[in-house]
């Protein structure tokens, strides 16, 4: 059997098959029995030109019901720029994938250090690295750095007020490594700062995690937790929405030594499960601890300014059982979009969309209020998202809504709906959700 488009002429393949001890391609398959073998034609579709696949590929993304998003839980629904995805695919930043040889990869690395300075400038740390997947893993490394920079201490406590799917990847990573989990409770929809006092009383804790933002959508107040962590000889790390942190305090500003989150609401789209971009940043004496890479700047043998990857000692192509962490592979094309997104919107231009989110969601709030279908939950600062308890049938609510072309009222695990507003979402359409809601019966 030969195929048009493999790369191998016969003399390799019977090169190959000597190598291997075989006579024929048959007999290097013949341990995988007769009954699994499938000796039928493939049902392959004629050819297609290119007018006709493009035309195929419409007609299935045109099947798509295209919903008006009020949800949030991790992925936001922000304004992404026209010009991000020309930049991004500009020559000059789509160098080398893996940017090891730092003579023609100059964009990457380039882009990874703005990345890394604009990460720095939102949290308010020293140092940021790169190619986190996404906002869990970047909250799960950074526990782990919690207990690489602790010599005895394998235990490590996080807030359940942290977003599920946070909570689950780092259950999952921290049982992996034979860290011991524990969880703080929530009091009034925030961590209780008096159930994370009595667990730092034992002094076996070597780090803490609380989210800036938490699941309900409500701003936490973290005054006193740096402190409380400190005294207790643990690091404290921050989970994140980097957006918000144009008008919120930042992880630095509270005191913490870590900070961790997803980029995704820097503009990158939500789409199926991705892609996403997380981020790590920390204080200047951890940074040895810092998973994934690290890029500086330097100058060349002209004296010119240039990019390098820096303190590789920490990657696993360098000292593989010593690595800080076995994540190889590189989400650099989310930093540049992130990174892109960043320069355009400029520190006014993120003031403006929490600005615009957070009219838009406590104009919903109230409009729901209003409707008599729900009740307040928590009497607490939220920015773009918050729940409600519903007095309607939750699943009924929901396909309400689906039917009429929205996408709102995620249920949580107690019971509430949540609702997210972003700055996309307009007052007609806030108005016209209101509506589809005050059309279901009590």
């Amino acid at each position: 059997m030969s195929f048009a488009y493999f790369p191998h002429t016969p003399d390799d393949i019977r090169q190959m098959l000597h190598r291997s001890g075989v006579s024929s391609i048959e007999e290097l398959y013949s341990d995988i029995p007769e009954n699994l073998r499938f000796k039928g034609e493939y049902d392959l579709p004629d050819a297609m030109s290119e007018d006709e696949v493009r035309r195929y590929f419409e007609d299935i993304a045109g099947r798509n019901t295209r919903l008006t998003v009020f949800c949030g839980a991790g992925a936001y629904d922000h304004y992404t720029p026209a010009a991000v995805k020309y930049i991004i695919s500009r020559s000059e930043f789509l160098t080398a994938y893996t940017p090891y040889q730092a003579e023609i990869s100059q964009g990457t690395l380039r882009y990874i250090f703005e990345f890394q300075s604009m990460v720095c400038e939102l949290t308010g740390m020293d140092c940021a690295n790169a190619s986190m997947y996404d906002g869990p893993t970047s909250a799960a490394e950074a526990m782990l750095m919690c207990t690489a920079s602790s010599k005895k201490r394998k235990k490590v406590l996080i807030s359940s007020s942290l977003l599920p799917n946070v909570i689950d990847v780092i259950r999952t990573y921290t049982g992996y490594h034979g860290v011991q989990l524990d969880t703080i409770e929530i009091s009034d929809g925030v961590t209780s700062f008096s159930d994370l006092q009595q667990k730092l009383a034992w002094n076996d804790v070597a780090g803490v995690l609380v989210p800036g933002i938490n699941r309900y959508g409500i701003i936490e107040d973290l005054d006193g937790f740096a402190d409380a962590v400190h005294s207790a000889g643990a690091l404290l790390a921050v989970y994140s929405d980097p957006s918000s942190l144009a008008v919120l305090k930042t992880p630095g500003e509270w005191g913490a030594d870590i900070a961790c989150g997803d980029g995704q609401t820097l503009g990158i789209p939500v789409s199926f499960g991705g892609p996403y971009v997380g981020f790590l940043a920390c204080r200047k004496d951890l940074m040895r601890k810092l998973p994934g890479r690290i890029v500086g700047a330097t100058t060349d043998l002209d004296g010119k300014r240039s990019f390098v990857l820096t303190l590789q000692a920490r990657e696993q192509h360098i000292r593989r059982e010593k690595a800080t962490s076995n994540i190889c592979s590189n989400q650099s094309l989310m930093a540049l979009f992130v990174t892109v997104y960043m320069s355009l919107m400029g520190p006014e231009g993120l003031k403006k969309v929490n600005d615009l989110s957070y009219g838009g969601a406590h104009y919903l709030h109230r409009r729901l209020l209003e409707t008599g279908k729900f009740t307040e939950v928590f009497d607490r600062p939220f920015l773009k998202e918050f729940v409600l308890m519903p007095s309607v049938d939750i699943p009924l609510l929901q396909k309400t809504l689906l039917d009429n072309g929205f996408f709102g009222a995620l249920q949580t695990e107690e019971g509430y709906v949540s609702f997210c507003v972003t700055e996309r979402r307009t007052k007609a359409e806030i108005d016209t959700l209101v509506d589809v809601i005050n059309s279901i019966a009590i």
